[in-house]
């Protein structure tokens, strides 16, 4: 028992720590011992907590490792982890002494492995495919001939150039490029951003909005064309009012966007042919069916006026049209002067029935009776003559008191007035006529005197008569006795100069004025 009591209590000798202590020792060896690390495993649970930060499991058949990533540090991880998903995680191990827990500070996340890429583009396309994104009959027409072609893709490389080359080959167009990254981190945000940017753009603005979209990008491996599966950009795409050719890839790659977009094009000079037609296509088009119209029209002229000679040979000749009424005629005016005579007989019979009727006791009778009527008339014309007189009288009475001598002054006086308003507007206007009149006669005169032959002597030339004719030719001159010159300043008188024949050295006469 006291052997018991001299042994020393195990452990004795060993420090003690506080629980702080001990906490911030371990994690200080642990990041020490293990710093910078890459793992790799299956993502399990997934928070993405109110804060902003993200915090995920990292598992494998046996052991979880617990991961977060600050909020600041989210956006330059590159990929989104989502539970299943195979990854391999970078970052610096930590641990912490508030929960005896260590854990990995994720900074970068790669898929592992392309097995793993394409499960997770079935996931996403399963998923969009679920909410109708890759429905036909939400996809819209490509426009004919658009005005503005709007390019989304990287300034560097040979996609753009041929875009570009084969638009000026076949149909030139305005094209806007929005430059985005191709590939990376920053291709899904930037290519999101640009789809939204063109359809944000007002039509017929200053910076127009354009009338298709081509979201291109070169042929690389699933990884460089990661970004285009990204469902950010899938979910742009879907949104757009204006529609989209995509041309992501050679004609074996296949992204996301070639399921939502309104048109897939295997390559990016592909999209171009698509965009617009061929210019010289569309003009022997037009030079086709423009001939096709004009033998068209020709055809149908020549058949009209085909069927309408076939109808007027079914038609009678104006001749044997006319034959018939002209012989009626012939006969009606042979049959006319007999039936006018039996007219004139049978009336001149009537008279002569009618006036042996008439006796001179039957007209005076006739006579009595109308004198009668007259009477009866007349007795009744003269009380009417009399009420009208009347009326008259009494209408006239009534009516004078309201003429006055003052009435038919002022009545007087607007006739007056008017009269004199009238003489005055005459005056003016005979003014002016005579006015008007006066200047187109000076006018006159002047274009008289610019066009007489007055002011033509003003100019140098004179006029030669002989006698009261004018000489306008050298014969004339040689034929007459005395001539006349007349020049500006008067007249001048020359003797008759001896006729002579004109000779092959003489000049043409060249006229009156010289």
């Amino acid at each position: 028992m006291s052997d018991l009591l001299d042994d020393p209590i195990p452990g004795s000798n060993t420090p003690e720590f506080t629980v702080a202590e001990i906490a911030g020792k371990v994690k200080r060896l642990i990041e020490a011992e293990l710093g910078w690390v890459r793992v790799r495993g299956e993502v399990g649970r997934v928070t993405l907590a109110r804060s902003g930060h993200l915090y995920f499991d990292l598992k494998d058949d046996r052991n979880v490792l617990s991961c977060m990533t600050w909020k600041g540090q989210v956006p330059g991880i590159g990929v989104m982890p989502e539970e299943g998903m195979e990854i391999v995680a970078e970052g610096r191990m930590t641990a912490s002494g508030f929960q005896s827990r260590f854990a990995l500070n994720v900074q970068h996340v790669a898929v592992a492995g392309e097995g793993a890429l394409m499960a997770l583009l079935e996931k996403r396309k399963k998923m969009l495919a679920a909410e109708g994104l890759f429905a036909p009959e939400r996809k819209k027409p490509l426009p004919y001939l658009p005005g503005i072609i709007g390019v989304v893709t990287s300034l560097q490389g040979a996609v753009i150039r041929d875009i570009l080359h084969r638009l000026r080959d076949r149909f030139p167009r305005k094209v806007l490029i929005w430059p985005v990254a191709v590939q990376g981190a920053a291709c899904a945000p930037e290519v999101a951003r640009a789809i939204a940017g063109f359809n944000a753009l007002t039509p017929g603005g200053a910076l127009p909005r354009p009338d298709l979209l081509i979201v291109a990008r070169g042929g690389g491996s699933i990884e460089d064309l990661w970004g285009f599966n990204e469902e950010a950009v899938a979910r742009a795409v879907a949104a757009s009012d204006i529609p989209v050719i995509s041309a992501v890839g050679h004609e074996t790659d296949t992204t996301l966007v070639d399921f939502v977009s309104d048109q897939r094009a295997p390559t990016p000079t592909a999209a171009a042919e698509m965009a617009v037609p061929v210019r010289a296509e569309l003009m022997a088009w037009v030079k086709d069916q423009d001939a096709r119209l004009t033998r068209g029209m020709a055809q149908a002229l020549d058949q009209r006026g085909q069927r309408l000679r076939d109808l007027s040979r079914g038609l009678n000749r104006p001749e044997t049209v006319l034959e018939g009424p002209r012989q009626k005629l012939d006969l009606m005016s042979d049959r006319l002067s007999n039936a006018l005579m039996r007219g004139v007989q049978r009336r001149r019979v009537g008279f002569s029935e009618t006036a042996g009727r008439l006796r001179p006791h039957l007209l005076r009778s006739v006579a009595s009776a109308r004198q009668v009527r007259l009477d009866a008339l007349s007795a009744r014309l003269a009380p009417g003559l009399g009420l009208a007189v009347r009326s008259k009288r009494e209408q006239l009475l009534r009516t004078s008191p309201r003429i006055t001598a003052q009435l038919v002054e002022q009545k007087r006086e607007r006739a007056e007035e008017r009269l004199n308003d009238l003489s005055r507007r005459f005056a003016d206007s005979a003014s002016h006529q005579v006015a008007s009149w006066a200047d187109r006669l000076a006018a006159l005169e002047r274009l008289r005197l610019s066009l007489g032959y007055v002011a033509t002597l003003e100019r140098g030339f004179t006029v030669v008569r002989s006698g009261t004719e004018v000489v306008t030719s050298r014969t004339q001159a040689e034929q007459a006795g005395a001539l006349e010159i007349e020049f500006k300043d008067g007249r001048h008188k020359i003797g008759g100069a001896p006729k002579r024949k004109s000779t092959a050295v003489d000049k043409p006469a060249q006229g009156s004025l010289f």
